[in-house]
């Protein structure tokens, strides 16, 4: 009962941490109708920034550093080079494969800088834990669980009661209807993009943590289990990419936690696990949990 406990909780953790990553698919999705492929990169940068600015300018100042400047490069990236693409139907599609060329020269550059290192990122509860009850827990799982359940709460705030969410949802409804009505698709775009950032990095900080060994240069690919849960989750669906990234921990913490009696799936059956429950799920709802039905006209 203990270990279920303990993987339970772990899941709740792992899920927290998805979901700020999730969110930012999904928003730069509802913007742009972008499949942002170098979110992983992003979110490497982010992690990378605050393990070299720590010793400098402390844990907080470092994190509030990290978060802005990748926050400005994400919105850079779409203003300055997606944005001036061709424009059109396909565009999109188009974008969406210029992030692989962006991820390509992001996580090159980031893996020279790294090499084999370990990056510390002079988080304030290393590798202490606590004991609640029969469960023990690190304190960066429960750092994890609270940091996010505020931000998350912020997000859904800003989409919920802000001009700019209300201009996301109308963006992602209909966008020449929302042009039309006066909506600065351009604008909404690139808060969308520096938001998305802004969660990458934040998300670093916690893959990075106890009881992981540090920042390395694979770091950025553990974003990539994210991606099955937003797309479990309905790409265009917040609460989807939280409920998908609640399922992703959760499956990936309790398939480590009973490896043991799992042999028979394969040693490296947790790290494909988040993507059969995506296609287990998507065979049953091909729109995701929560995804709407699209219509076509013929």
């Amino acid at each position: 009962m203990t270990g279920l406990l303990d993987n339970l909780l772990n899941g709740l953790a792992l899920g927290a941490v998805y979901a700020l990553v999730a969110l930012g698919f999904v928003v730069i999705f509802k913007a742009s109708g972008v499949l942002n492929f170098a979110h992983g990169s992003l979110l490497l940068l982010g992690g990378y920034l605050t393990a070299v600015l720590h010793d400098d300018l402390g844990f907080a100042g470092a994190l509030a550093a990290a978060v802005l400047v990748t926050a400005a490069v994400a919105g850079a990236l779409d203003r300055l080079l997606l944005q001036r693409g061709e424009q059109g139907p396909h565009a999109a599609h188009v974008q969406t494969i210029v992030t692989i060329g962006v991820d390509i020269v992001l996580v090159t550059d980031l893996a020279r800088r790294i090499g084999g290192d370990l990056l510390t990122l002079g988080d304030p509860w290393g590798d202490s834990v606590r004991t609640l009850g029969p469960v023990t827990v690190a304190d960066s799982r429960l750092a994890a669980i609270a940091v996010s359940s505020v931000v998350i709460a912020a997000v859904f705030a800003l989409f919920r009661y802000t001009d700019w969410g209300l201009s996301l949802r109308a963006a992602a409804e209909d966008q020449e209807a929302a042009a039309l009505m006066g909506v600065r698709l351009t604008r909404v775009r690139t808060v969308a993009w520096c938001l998305a950032g802004a969660l990458a990095a934040l998300a670093a900080v916690f893959l990075a943590a106890f009881p992981a060994p540090g920042l390395e240069r694979t770091t950025g690919q553990i974003a990539l289990k994210a991606f099955p849960a937003a797309i479990l989750g309905g790409m265009a669906s917040p609460p989807g990419a939280l409920a998908g990234s609640l399922l992703i921990g959760m499956t990936e913490a309790l398939v480590a936690g009973y490896q043991s009696e799992l042999h028979v799936l394969g040693e490296g059956f947790g790290d494909v696990a988040p993507y059969a429950v995506m296609v287990l799920v998507l065979l049953v709802r091909p729109a995701g949990l929560f995804g709407a039905k699209g219509t076509a006209r013929v």
